[in-house]
């Protein structure tokens, strides 16, 4: 469309877009009458005197208001408002955009970092940072822009190698001591980890490994740091930064990153960019966090739900202990119960008052035994008494014995001559037979 300029007498020249002249006339008034007389031109400006103008200026040109913009998106930032803000760029130049809500619904197609479009829109300035961006109304692909196209050759290699396999993804653990961090020292995704471990479970131990997080040499820095702490074997490790724009977060899309985490001996937490940021370091890991803070969130347990949770255990044990005891309690007075009607203590009771009744009649038994023992003993005694022969030789009687020895009981058992021997009571004499 033809370049329009128009003169206005007695007020500065003012150079306009290939727009209605009528509206371009009107547009010109507008700005030259009212704010920027022709008396006034050597005054100062006002910042926002000088915005105001630059954005009439570019609304009113109708080249800028109908324009298709080539490029890939970057700094894609999705807010709950449901606005889009990104980036369009190109080799060499960026600019700007914003689709509104009621626009960016109509969008049909997965938009990311990396992803060429061509952009229909207009050019204004937003005053308060004097910053000139692109308003779009329409999106349409172009294609694949040059770093989408490396990272989805990459994603596609490493993931039929096995390298994303839902097998290879380890459990975290749930009460690690320590944990290992790979990310900037300096950066805000370092800080909000830090804190917020130490918030959830102030236990643990924070082993950090610090490197660059972009920049052509942070892949290299990133895999060293990563192999100190394989030395070291942490319970757990963290990687992530901040967000970015996808050539910010380029490093944690290094192949060399990727396999080296692979590699790792303890399960890997990323959390890299914000929630619609996605990266290969993202889908090596065993977990994928959308921040770094909600990383440090999933690393440790919350010591406020353990608190919590050991109340609860405390009060759950207080109760099954109690009625343990009472059932334990019960099974006991049963079991009494049962070895009082099973008990052999009665028994016992009745064989030993039977045992003392035996008693009692074997030593009444004993004795009258004895009596009659010691009494037919006495009348043995009295009879063997009167049968004893000192006894009778004590009442005036004597044997007689041969030289042989043998008792005389008769007359005819001597001869004269004969010497025998006389035993009376008190010893022996010798008689000789006349």
């Amino acid at each position: 469309m033809e370049l329009v300029e128009r003169i206005l007498p007695g007020r500065m020249k003012i150079p306009l877009g290939g727009c209605h002249p009528e509206l371009a006339w009107r547009r010109a008034c507008q700005y030259t009458d009212t704010m920027f007389p022709t008396s006034d031109l050597s005054r100062s400006w006002s910042v926002s005197e000088v915005n105001a103008y630059l954005k009439g200026l570019m609304e009113a040109d109708a080249n800028l208001q109908n324009l298709w913009v080539e490029g890939e998106i970057s700094n894609l930032s999705r807010p709950a408002s449901g606005h889009l803000y990104f980036t369009l760029k190109d080799s060499s130049s960026s600019i700007r955009c914003v689709m509104w809500k009621n626009r960016a619904q109509t969008v049909s197609f997965v938009l990311q970092d990396g992803v060429a479009v061509t952009a229909h829109g207009g050019l204004s300035v937003y005053e308060q940072r004097g910053q000139y961006q692109l308003y779009v109304d329409a999106l349409r692909p172009k294609g694949e822009g040059a770093l989408f196209q490396e990272f989805q050759r990459l994603k596609t290699q490493l993931e039929e190698e096995g390298l994303f396999d839902p097998e290879r993804k380890r459990p975290i653990p749930s009460w690690p001591k320590r944990v290992g961090v790979v990310t900037s020292a300096s950066g805000a995704a370092y800080q909000d980890m830090e804190k917020t471990l130490y918030r959830r479970y102030p236990l643990v131990e924070i082993l950090l490994e610090p490197t660059s997080v972009q920049g052509e040499n942070a892949p290299g820095e990133i895999v060293q740091a990563l192999r100190r702490l394989y030395e070291i074997k942490p319970d757990l490790i963290l990687i992530g930064r901040g967000g970015g724009s996808i050539e910010d977060l380029w490093a944690f899309n290094d192949e060399g990153v990727a396999r080296t985490l692979a590699e790792s001996p303890v399960p890997v937490i990323s959390g890299v960019g914000h929630e619609t940021d996605f990266t290969i370091t993202d889908f090596v890991a065993d977990l994928r966090a959308p921040t770094p803070t909600a990383a440090a969130e999933l690393a440790v347990p919350d010591q406020i739900e353990l608190r919590l949770a050991i109340g609860e255990l405390e009060k759950r044990l207080a109760r099954a202990a109690s009625g343990m005891i009472a059932e334990q309690r019960l099974k006991s007075e049963n079991l009494a119960l049962q070895i009082e009607r099973l008990s052999p203590l009665g028994d016992i009771n009745n064989g030993r008052q039977r045992v003392d009744e035996l008693f009692g009649r074997t030593g009444r038994g004993i004795e009258g035994y004895l009596k009659i023992a010691r009494e037919s003993c006495l009348a043995f005694q009295s009879r063997l008494a009167s049968l004893n022969p000192e006894a009778i030789l004590q009442r005036g009687y004597a044997i007689l014995t041969g030289e042989d020895g043998s008792t005389i009981y008769q007359v005819g058992q001597t001869n004269s001559g004969d010497k025998l021997q006389v035993r009376v009571s008190d010893g022996l004499f010798e008689v000789i037979v006349s």
